[in-house]
């Protein structure tokens, strides 16, 4: 994507009702003023549902669709990626979506403590290489914070194309002796899994079918 098309896309963003874009010592600092009240902000006291790492909101319009009588927040620190999904909320009408640019680190400063239904964590980079294991998303650190802002019993949902993904997350979570709710390592050839794993399908994961990736997917709970 060129400098220019970004640069028009981040003005973009700023005129859309649905993009939240929040300075980081504003975060730091406590000021955050959506913290705890983010159905203030929907306009209802529906449950909140937030994706991680959402790209290009794709999946966080699907849930939408899906599912309108929840909210959806999908979060990414890369606001020129998710300018499409919150274009198309906008030209659909959904108004149980939003999008929030913020790094994924700073999450239990961005929302109250049991503020949030669920997660979903589609696709994340597995970060193999072990310097960068601080970043994977499913690691104890990020557990902890996920653990903060959700309700008691809310559930987290991780989909990937990542067998190494999906084989370290379920490691920790028996070793952290949390429960795992259901765990499927094909999902598109072994039946049972829920249809917000099954109906919505992203441009990338489309590509991954088309390689013959299988699609995993394991939702397990913290609390």
């Amino acid at each position: 994507m060129g400098s220019k098309n970004k640069l028009k896309r981040f003005k973009e963003n700023e005129t859309f009702q649905n993009v939240i874009q929040p300075k980081r010592e504003e975060v730091l600092n406590g000021h955050f003023p959506l913290k705890g009240q983010w159905s203030e902000h929907f306009g209802n006291k529906n449950p909140i549902v937030l994706e991680l790492g959402c790209g290009k909101g794709e999946y966080t319009v699907g849930l939408a669709k899906l599912n309108p009588t929840k909210n959806y927040i999908g979060i990414d620190i890369k606001g020129a990626r998710f300018w499409r999904g919150a274009k198309t909320a906008l030209e659909k009408g959904l108004e149980n979506v939003a999008f929030l640019r913020s790094q994924i680190e700073l999450i239990d400063a961005l929302f109250g403590e049991g503020e949030v239904d669920e997660l979903w964590i589609t696709f994340p980079d597995p970060q193999i290489k072990y310097k960068r294991t601080k970043h994977r998303m499913t690691n104890r650190h990020f557990l902890d914070k996920y653990k903060t802002i959700l309700r008691p019993g809310g559930p987290i949902n991780l989909k990937t194309d990542s067998e190494f993904m999906h084989g370290y997350t379920l490691g920790l979570l028996h070793g952290l002796d949390l429960e795992i709710v259901y765990a499927n390592h094909d999902v598109y050839k072994n039946e049972g899994s829920p249809r917000e794993v099954l109906n919505i399908q992203t441009f990338y994961e489309q590509q991954y079918l088309e390689q013959g990736k299988p699609i995993t997917y394991i939702q397990f709970k913290v609390h």
